[in-house]
């Protein structure tokens, strides 16, 4: 009777690279990016203690506008990211045309659900579209792409939700969802943009100091706040 060789034991580069074929698009396509800002956006919602808003139009913004303005990078910057990037800069080169059929249905349907939810969303959507266009010529600067890139994604995940109601009765939660979020965002920014010298190590105490000082100021807000702390909780552990 012939004994068959044991199968080799799974790990987690294996299952990865097995499981590609998903992994890759969720990643480099943006989707995943896309994903996190409208979870995002519905946390900030709840935290802000919302109840009659229009949820799913604007979470459906979040999602498109981000993913649209995120492939657009992702296809302008190509030849520089190839350097940075080069895992994701191979794939957007492989799926071009197909990221460029995603993009374009993203920014008509971001564009369709802005148009429908008033003067002031299209405003803050107008703006970090211009932030999001310069973005080729403003990331240079590793401090100043924490700062802008943070305030962007503070503005649509917390400023979409508030101005879809008006920004009325939420004016005691605003800054501290606002802080509670930007604790969040900055340490993954500076997490994912680690110097190569000797200088990465400081820099990931500083984000993990940030993540904590936001898992601090959900527990001193207001209580609808607090469950928002598991965010900057989140990133902290990461």
């Amino acid at each position: 009777m012939r004994h068959q060789a044991a199968p080799a034991p799974r790990t987690l580069s294996s299952t990865l690279d097995q499981g590609s074929g998903f992994v890759d698009p969720m990643l480099f396509s943006s989707f995943w990016a896309a994903g996190v800002a409208s979870s995002l956006t519905l946390a900030s919602g709840l935290a802000l203690g919302l109840t009659d808003w229009p949820r799913v139009p604007i979470l459906a913004l979040s999602f498109a506008g981000t993913l649209a303005i995120y492939n657009v990078d992702r296809l302008r910057d190509l030849e520089r990211d190839r350097v940075t990037a080069p895992l994701r800069s191979a794939w957007v080169e492989r799926n071009r045309r197909r990221l460029l059929g995603v993009t374009g249905l993203a920014f008509a349907v971001a564009v369709g659900l802005g148009l429908r939810a008033g003067p002031r969303v299209w405003i803050l959507c107008g703006v970090c579209l211009a932030v999001g266009l310069l973005h080729r010529r403003l990331k240079r600067g590793r401090i100043a792409k924490v700062v802008y890139v943070t305030s962007v994604w503070v503005a649509v995940v917390v400023g979409l939700p508030a101005l879809a109601v008006g920004g009325s009765g939420m004016s005691d939660r605003l800054p501290w969802v606002g802080g509670v979020v930007m604790l969040a965002i900055a340490p993954n920014l500076i997490a994912s943009n680690l110097p190569a010298d000797g200088l990465a190590a400081s820099w990931l105490r500083a984000a993990m100091a940030l993540a904590a000082c936001g898992v601090v100021l959900a527990l001193l807000g207001p209580s609808s706040v607090a469950p928002l702390g598991l965010v900057p909780f989140a990133q902290g552990a990461a």
